[in-house]
């Protein structure tokens, strides 16, 4: 879980890089972070990754107050994430394989466990075999993909991908975001900074739009968005009636509505081989979305407890109620929550 609360953060030359900042993320989520150059989006994932300290409020992630952490928790706490840059960040030295292995050496892991944990890796990105290659004789997206293995294998249970698509080609691109949305399915909370509007609308996830320091949309909280090429993403004030939820390409902008929830019967799929079923809780009934503008028939009116419901959750649905083991996927990398 990752909790900003009242986070603000000035720099000594005056600039004030976020400005009151609440947000919470579940574990679990996939949230892509949109905004224009300058708007505090590097500021924000500093703070996460705890290479800058806020100046006031407080910021939780796994258990960790990044705020009051020591130097000697730092590099434990950094453990339960996995960075993925936009340049890659490869050793140029070092083949695909010891790039990979080098982030589990780092950690003392044994040669042992380093042997077995990085073919299975470099398997699940499609590298496997390319393990010897050294970085210059693979692809730009193959370098992406080395650096999300790389991410993965000391089973961070965060992925932190900081504009990770922006030195590749267009259908590169979209296979990394899949990856990512693969992982994601099986628990992985994923974070992405992007400022390419054609991934944000295939991958219909929660957007944060952070602007001036400040998130002045989050579609966890059923705002509506519209897109133009000028200006970015921007609030809508006033909905239509019906808007648009499928992204569509409108001559002069796209409509962004709040992800649908995930169905009763909805089977996550996987690359972790390890199969994750959403499953309804006896006697429960599923999460009611009501659409922004178009209210619902008096018959069909969310219960009390329904309306409760926050969009802080995953797509509207609090997972720890429908996930079974899911710490036996991915959280045994560090600390829980």
């Amino acid at each position: 879980m990752i909790e900003f609360k009242n986070v603000s953060k000035k720099y000594d030359s005056g600039t004030e890089a976020l400005k009151n900042v609440n947000l919470r993320i579940e574990r679990g989520e996939f949230v892509f972070i949109v905004g224009a150059s300058g708007s505090g989006k590097s500021t924000f994932l500093k703070t996460i990754m705890r290479e800058e300290v806020p100046t006031s409020g407080t910021i939780m992630i796994n258990n960790y107050d990044l705020t009051k952490m020591t130097n000697k928790e730092i590099p434990y706490y950094r453990r339960t994430l996995g960075i993925v840059f936009q340049d890659f960040r490869l050793i140029p030295n070092m083949s695909v394989y010891d790039n990979v292995a080098f982030a589990m050496r780092v950690t003392g892991e044994s040669e042992r466990e380093i042997k077995k944990r990085v073919p299975y890796v470099l398997s699940l990105v499609g590298l496997k075999q390319k393990a010897d290659s050294m970085p210059n004789e693979i692809s730009g997206g193959e370098q992406q993909r080395v650096a999300l293995a790389r991410a993965l294998v000391n089973n961070a249970n965060t992925i932190i991908a900081d504009e990770p698509t922006g030195n590749i080609d267009p259908e590169m691109s979209y296979e990394i975001v899949d990856l990512l949305n693969h992982i994601n399915a099986n628990g992985t909370t994923v974070i992405m900074v992007t400022h390419e509007h054609d991934l944000v609308k295939k991958f219909n996830h929660r957007i944060v739009v952070i602007d001036h320091g400040q998130i002045v949309s989050d579609t966890a909280a059923g705002s509506v968005l519209n897109y133009q090429t000028e200006t970015g993403y921007k609030p809508v004030e006033t909905p239509s009636a019906e808007p648009v939820s499928d992204f569509s390409d409108a001559t002069n902008d796209s409509v962004v509505t709040a992800p649908e929830p995930v169905t009763e019967n909805s089977t996550i799929s996987q690359v972790y081989t390890i199969p994750v079923t959403v499953k309804k809780v006896s006697g429960e009934a599923a999460p009611v979305v009501e659409p922004v503008g178009s209210p619902l028939s008096e018959a069909s009116q969310p219960t009390a407890e329904q309306k409760a419901r926050s969009y802080t959750t995953i797509n509207g649905i609090d997972y720890s109620k429908y996930f079974e083991d899911i710490d036996d996927i991915l959280g045994k990398g560090g600390p829980t929550e």
